[in-house]
């Protein structure tokens, strides 16, 4: 009896070890991107966000928009914060009654036809045109300023996306060097680069020399995208993020300046 008792014991322990390797196994190859800012004299550890690849490939979006329209950090902000209490940061084909996209604006209030707000681009830049509009969007409460934009039933709801949409905008706009990676990514094929580029960002110069806060800025719109972009490398300052380690790392052979590598295609199946 104590033989059969003792057998089953093992039995379960072989089981729980099993589970225990799946479960660590699936854990590390979870896609997602995550935002580590350094840490401050008063923190305990260095606040950090992760969001899935897809919504940190649309707050990029967001980010590189609102600079391309010579708008400062604080706008992109304002931004994010909305979205982020709107969608999430998902491009929404639908929601409260006609709502679209990643800012849930309403073709029936005048944003854009319903294929215009499903364009990340398109409704990010609707949103930072009115947002300009707002004498004092720059001083009032980010959630004051959001609202003024969105006229939303839950006014103060934004507020409490403020934390994060900052430290978002931290890295996306070169603030924080290295501070956004993505790892375990599925890339899709090589974009066209110079398109995506000029209307993101305003320009297709990516590689070569920066000064440091555009480079970091270039560099985290390129890895935050690098899924839809197909990228699989950037070097900047010394460091290089791959798809494949997805993390940055000191590398003599980077340089300090920009540069990108796209996957190459597979090569269709012969069989």
């Amino acid at each position: 009896m104590r033989a059969a008792i003792l057998a089953v014991v093992v039995a379960l322990a072989a089981v729980v070890v099993v589970v225990v390797m799946f479960s660590s196994s699936d854990e590390v190859k979870t896609p997602g991107c995550t935002v580590a800012l350094p840490k401050g004299p008063n923190d305990a550890s260095a606040p950090q966000y992760t969001l899935q690849p897809d919504p940190m490939n649309n707050a990029a979006i967001i980010a590189a928009v609102g600079l391309k329209q010579g708008l400062p950090s604080h706008a992109v902000t304002v931004a994010l914060a909305t979205a982020l209490q709107e969608s999430k940061l998902r491009n929404l084909s639908g929601g409260d009654r006609d709502s679209i996209g990643l800012f849930q604006q309403r073709p029936s209030q005048g944003w854009g036809t319903p294929d215009q707000l499903q364009d990340p681009v398109y409704s990010a830049t609707e949103f930072y045109k009115k947002l300009a509009k707002l004498d004092n969007w720059q001083t009032i409460p980010i959630t004051e300023a959001a609202q003024a934009v969105q006229r939303s039933g839950a006014p103060d709801a934004y507020a409490q996306w403020e934390d994060e949409a900052t430290a978002l905008t931290g890295a996306l706009t070169g603030q924080h060097p290295a501070a956004l990676t993505c790892r375990n990514l599925t890339l899709s094929p090589p974009a066209n680069l110079v398109t995506v580029a000029n209307a993101e960002l305003g320009t297709a110069r990516l590689s070569g020399a920066h000064p440091a806060a555009e480079g970091w800025r270039i560099a985290s719109w390129l890895v935050a995208r690098a899924a839809k972009l197909g990228v699989d490398r950037v070097s900047f300052a010394g460091q290089t993020w791959t798809a494949e380690s997805g993390a940055w790392a000191a590398d003599e052979k980077a340089g300090q300046n920009l540069s990108l590598h796209q996957a190459p295609v597979a090569p269709p199946s012969s069989g």
